[in-house]
Order: C-alpha cells, then sequence, then structure tokens
C-alpha cells in the first residue's frame, strides 16, 4: 500500500516569494505559494468588513480563480458572518477543520495580536487525500499569522485592503476620523488585553479611541468632540494629535491633559470642546491613573459583578486654558475589566440599554467581542438610527509579571516605578 506524501508548509520560500512581489500581488502570491505547498484545490482570503458583520472576498490562489472564470461562477463581494465558520473561526481565534470528499476543508484566523486582519479558507476537497493532523493544522495556522504579517505590511502602500472592508459608502466625516484609529482595534500581550469598537463605522464623526504600549506604560483615551459629522471629525484631530504629541514627548498624565486641553482654545472657534478620559497603567506597578475631562463614568468588572467607577470630573477639553486636572488612580486586581464609553452609548434612544447587565453577562467573553456585543446591543436599542457615535474600549487586566529588556538586549526584573 502506497503512503501519500504529507505536504509541509515552508513559510520562509513562502514570504521570500511575498518579499519579489508588489504590495497589491502579495496575497495573491501567497496564496499561490501556499496552495502548492498544499496541493489545495482552492486558497482564497477573506476580509472582514468594517462593520464586523460580513467578510469579503479579498484574493486567492490562480488555480482558483483560472477555475471560477471557466464555470463562470461569480463570487458574491461579501458573505454575511452570522451562523457561519468565517464567525466562528474569527469570534474564537481557532482554525476549523472539516472532511469533506476526497480531504478536508480549513478556515484559519489571520490575527496580528488578536486583531483579526482576514480569513484562510483553504478547501482542500479534490487534489489532496489526506486529513492534516495537528501539527499539519498547526503549520498551515502558523502560515495564517505570517500572512498577517504580510497584510500589515502591504497595507500601507495601497488602498485595496481598504476597498475589500468598506461594504458601504463612506462619507467624508469616518473618512477623516478613521485616520485618527489605532492601526489595530485589538491588542493582546501576556498582561492585558485592549479592543475598541465604533458604531456606525461609516457615518457621523467626532468619537475617537487609542492605545499604545511603551516599554512600560499602556497608554489608552478615549474623546468625544462636539457636534456631528465633519466639523466633529475636524475637531477631532486637535485632542487626538494634542494626546500623540504629548505622549510622544514623553509628559506626564497631567501635563498631557493640560496640553491636550490648551489646543482647542488656541486652534478652535469658541464653543468646540471635546470631553474625554486619558488612561495610564504603569506595567510594573499595575496602578492604573485616569483624568476625566467632563466624560461618562467608566465601568469595571470584577468577579463576575460590574460598576461604575465614580470620579471627580474635570471640565472638557477646550473650555478654558491653563487649569488644573486630577490625576485619580484606580487599583487594579489581576482580572479586572474596565470598560471606558461615550455618550453615544448612552444616548435617549437606547435609554432602557442596561449596560452594567450587559457587562455581568458578557463577564466570559472576550474583550473584542464584549465592545462588538455593546456595538450591537445599542444598534438594536435605537432601531439602527443612532444619532451620535456609539464608541466603546475594554481593558482586561491579567496581570503578572511585567519583564523589560535592557539597551543590551539583557532580560531585567523592573525597577521601582517612575513618580509623576
Amino acid at each position: 500500500m502506497s503512503v501519500v506524501a504529507r505536504p509541509r508548509v515552508d513559510l520562509r520560500k513562502m514570504l521570500e516569494r511575498v518579499h519579489s512581489a508588489s504590495p497589491v500581488e502579495a496575497v495573491d502570491v501567497m496564496a499561490d505559494g501556499l496552495a502548492a505547498m498544499l496541493g489545495a484545490d482552492d486558497v482564497c482570503f477573506l476580509i472582514t468588513d468594517l462593520g464586523g458583520r460580513a467578510v469579503a472576498r479579498f484574493g486567492g490562489s490562480a488555480a482558483n480563480a483560472a477555475r471560477e472564470r471557466q464555470r463562470g461562477v461569480a463570487h458574491a463581494p461579501t458573505v454575511d458572518l452570522a451562523g457561519t465558520g468565517y464567525e466562528r473561526v474569527l469570534r474564537s481565534r481557532r482554525s476549523e477543520m472539516a472532511a469533506v470528499a476526497g480531504g478536508a476543508r480549513l478556515i484559519v484566523p489571520v490575527t496580528d495580536r488578536g486583531d483579526a486582519i482576514d480569513a484562510i479558507d483553504a478547501i482542500d476537497a479534490i487534489d489532496v487525500p489526506w486529513l492534516p493532523d495537528e501539527r499539519e493544522v498547526a503549520e498551515i495556522a502558523g502560515a495564517g499569522r505570517a500572512l498577517a504579517y504580510v497584510v500589515v505590511a502591504c497595507r500601507r502602500h495601497t488602498d485595496l485592503f481598504e476597498w475589500a472592508q468598506r461594504s458601504t459608502p463612506f462619507s467624508l466625516a469616518p473618512e477623516i476620523q478613521r485616520r485618527l484609529l489605532p492601526a489595530a482595534l485589538t491588542c493582546e500581550t501576556g498582561q492585558f488585553t485592549v479592543a475598541g469598537w465604533l458604531e456606525p463605522p461609516n457615518t457621523v464623526g467626532g468619537d475617537t479611541v487609542d492605545y499604545t504600549l511603551d516599554r512600560d506604560t499602556l497608554h489608552v483615551s478615549i474623546t468625544d468632540a462636539v457636534g456631528h459629522d465633519v466639523n466633529a471629525a475636524m475637531l477631532a484631530t486637535v485632542p487626538v494629535g494634542s494626546l500623540r504629541n504629548g505622549r510622544r514627548r514623553h509628559m506626564s498624565l497631567l501635563d498631557q491633559a493640560r496640553f491636550t486641553d490648551e489646543a482647542p482654545v488656541r486652534y478652535s472657534a469658541v464653543g468646540q470642546f471635546g470631553t474625554g478620559q486619558l488612561m495610564r497603567v504603569d506595567l510594573r506597578s499595575s496602578a492604573m491613573t485616569i483624568v476625566n475631562a467632563g466624560h461618562p463614568f467608566p465601568y469595571r468588572v470584577r468577579d463576575g459583578r460590574a460598576e461604575e467607577i465614580e470620579l471627580a470630573i474635570d471640565m472638557p477639553f477646550g473650555i478654558e486654558a491653563v487649569r488644573a486636572f486630577e490625576a485619580q488612580r484606580v487599583p487594579l486586581e489581576p482580572g479586572d475589566r474596565i470598560l471606558l464609553v461615550t455618550d453615544g452609548i448612552l444616548e435617549r434612544g437606547a435609554a432602557h440599554l442596561d449596560v452594567l447587565a450587559l457587562l455581568a453577562d458578557t463577564a466570559r467573553l472576550h474583550p473584542r467581542e464584549v465592545v462588538h456585543t455593546l456595538g450591537e446591543a445599542v444598534l438594536r436599542a435605537t432601531g439602527g438610527n443612532l444619532r451620535d457615535d456609539a464608541t466603546a474600549v475594554c481593558i482586561d487586566w491579567h496581570g503578572g509579571p511585567h519583564r523589560v529588556r535592557d539597551d543590551s538586549g539583557v532580560q531585567r526584573q523592573p525597577g521601582p516605578p517612575l513618580s509623576g
């Protein structure tokens, strides 16, 4: 009895092919390479739309494209996620495999630190008469992770990925607003997970979320510029630019708040202001500090119990320059979940939405699923007629030791926390 040789994924060879390809061809080149290595009849890549409710076929192997042209089969531009294997994989971030006639069908998540980039659907039904074992599935999943980095690198040079994600047209306001968001709305590390979401993704403007990580600190902000549409989106650029500039100048949290407060006064018209919450988490001491500039209270889930975190409230950014802010310490414990929201979550149309109950009900979900669930709940509560952005950012604090490397690259234990 002859033994069928099991194909293997050679990431080095595949990435060499990608490196020599144009950014607009990289995904298809990788699909061709993966199909050739696996002997797959079909490798296609799908990318989630910006609403998170559908996937669009972005590219795939040349053999598959030629076969579809021969058959005259046109792929739908998007596929609704609800109830599909794609949805399960994107939500769980775990591969799925199903036996089909003559082989197997795999759906493998393509993620970068927890942020879904797109999904591989490798349909292995005709040319490959074998069922991958755990090791082989892990190899193919490794190709999915490698593709994530290919997408991250290539999307800087082309609008193709952006086109694939837009299942509905964007107005000018969200076009501006989208440039103010972090490149990925989800990030996972050993100590924490952070995830943000905006509803709706293709209209209005003014809300922003932002986060960044340095060696010892997680920085998170949420802002809400007064007004709607293009004026609000343009106004939102001022606090976000100020926050990033202050952060990159190594300002303390209070100095960053003062700097952000002065910018609208100096550069915007009278009456243009915005609320916001600035948060820093010292990764060495697990200390969280918050400045609340006229913003709705954050929420905390601890041991399955949800509650508001009552804070002193400073005036919004841009009301008057040169004034004091209060940096408030909020203790963190491993397992804590912190949720920041804008007032769109609490608008009158969603007055009967019980955020605390929803947080308690979703305590076991990933932060990415929590913010999606909250956005969907607000849409249902308002009948899809949001009069304001509804924005949330969820932070799970896992805790544990923080290890850093000094300039020599030697791993060391952290020293005492810095002041300020």
